[in-house]
């Protein structure tokens, strides 16, 4: 009797000790899935700050159907440019060191959320900007399904993994020169000259994501290894007049006879589950995304009507526990309108690969290469642009701290002239420290 009785005590041990070292486990899961999925999880659709993440403060309803918002986001710069000598007419005493000094490139002030469960909205201004660019973005976003969701307003365009990813979540504080650069062409018409991104503008979309692997199968091998393939895409009408113009100012396109308008789209596929818009998150240093993408577009009559620009993207991006990685590859071609009589068509291509790791939770470093085809295919030559970073993040205040160093170089010119002329308004010297706050 006693030796069943000291059977059934140890068992009884045995098993509560198991059911303390089972709760231990699943609390230790529990707690490192939700800080790895905290942000992976959470719309960042409006590309400012997540919906309901844990910066500032939500008001949401009991069966989560009604959430609002609302948001601060700034960065405070400190600049630094050195420019070549090229360009600069010393008798007016134009100096190698301009644009330098202190910026602030955003002041948003706006609010977010969703409504009956479906639909999600943003409004925001940006204090800091001007014209147009004072309202930063305004859409609303009717969900239908996950795979189908329609959108209209001003919000991002789809092209490129560096502009769709959310503001503040870069792991440079400024964008590839090979973005945001105008290209240089051999003709005095000066609306005619576009840069490769498209950013923000105003019009209507049809997007969503579809699960392309069976619900079945999805499987965790560990907290945040998820395996899940799916498709996102995006395709859609814009003005293609830019983030600065909030008025429809378009026409009928005197050469195809169809509205002169920005046509673009986007497609990618994530076989490890949903891909944050984030190249660096504190949160996010455990679990594993990629995704690989396509996207397109042509801008019908654009720049003042005088060209038909088509655009091509292709890239890569991974977050991979604390590593980031980022292959980017575009192409534009610029052709005249009729109207023009200029019979050239011209072809520039970029690019740029960049590389981020979190030494510490707090501090990220990155590195990145650029190249730019400023002048065109038909000219010998481009620019690179090597960069690194540094990146302190402060969670306790919702701060992040960078600074970046970008040199821009000249490679294969046939004559000095066309070296010399190619970066034009570009600095050869760069640098800044940033300072951004979110609310």
């Amino acid at each position: 009797m006693k030796k069943k009785l000291f059977i059934a005590a140890l068992l009884a041990f045995s098993t509560q000790m198991h059911a303390e070292g089972g709760i231990q486990y699943d609390k230790l899961n529990t707690d490192v899935w939700k800080l790895e999925h905290q942000s992976a999880d959470i719309d960042m659709e409006n590309g400012v700050t997540g919906i309901a993440d844990d910066r500032g403060f939500t008001l949401q309803s009991k069966d989560g159907k009604f959430i609002f918002k609302p948001y601060l986001f700034l960065q405070t710069r400190g600049m630094f440019n050195y420019y070549d000598d090229e360009g600069l007419d010393k008798a007016y005493n134009q100096d190698n060191v301009a644009n330098s000094g202190f910026a602030i490139p955003y002041a948003i002030i706006g609010f977010t959320g969703t409504t009956f469960g479906r639909l999600d909205y943003n409004i925001c201004v940006n204090a800091a900007g001007s014209g147009g660019n004072v309202l930063q973005q305004a859409w609303v976003d009717y969900k239908i399904s996950d795979a189908a969701r329609f959108r209209a307003g001003k919000f991002k365009t789809p092209f490129t993994h560096a502009y769709l990813t959310t503001l503040g979540e870069t792991l440079f504080p400024i964008l590839p020169t090979s973005l945001i650069s105008s290209v240089i062409m051999p003709y005095s018409l000066n609306a005619v000259n576009p840069s490769v991104g498209t950013g923000f503008d105003l019009g209507v979309s049809f997007h969503g994501i579809a699960r392309l692997s069976k619900k079945s199968n999805v499987k965790e091998t560990a907290p945040g290894f998820r395996k899940e393939w799916l498709m996102s895409y995006e395709a859609g009408l814009w003005n293609g007049t830019g983030s600065g113009v909030n008025t429809a100012t378009k026409t009928l396109s005197d050469d195809w006879h169809i509205p002169a308008l920005l046509y673009a789209g986007r497609i990618t596929f994530m076989p490890w589950g949903k891909m944050p818009k984030t190249q660096g998150n504190t949160h996010m240093l455990n679990g594993r995304h990629m995704e690989f993408g396509i996207s397109g577009s042509l801008n019908v009559e654009s720049e003042s009507e005088s060209t038909n620009d088509s655009r091509l993207g292709v890239e890569f991006s991974m977050l991979y526990r604390r590593w980031y990685v980022a292959f980017e590859g575009y192409w534009m071609h610029v052709g005249f309108t009729e109207r023009q009589k200029i019979a050239e068509k011209y072809n520039f291509f970029g690019g740029y690969a960049q590389l981020g790791y979190f030494f510490m939770p707090c501090l990220q470093a990155g590195v990145r290469w650029d190249i730019f085809d400023r002048n065109g295919t038909d000219k010998d030559g481009f620019l690179n642009s090597p960069a690194v970073v540094l990146n302190y993040y402060i969670n306790r205040c919702n701060l992040k701290l960078s600074g970046m160093y970008q040199y821009t170089g000249r490679w294969g010119h046939a004559t000095q002239l066309d070296r010399d002329n190619d970066d034009l308004g570009v600095a050869t010297h760069m640098a800044t420290v940033q300072l951004q706050y979110s609310f």
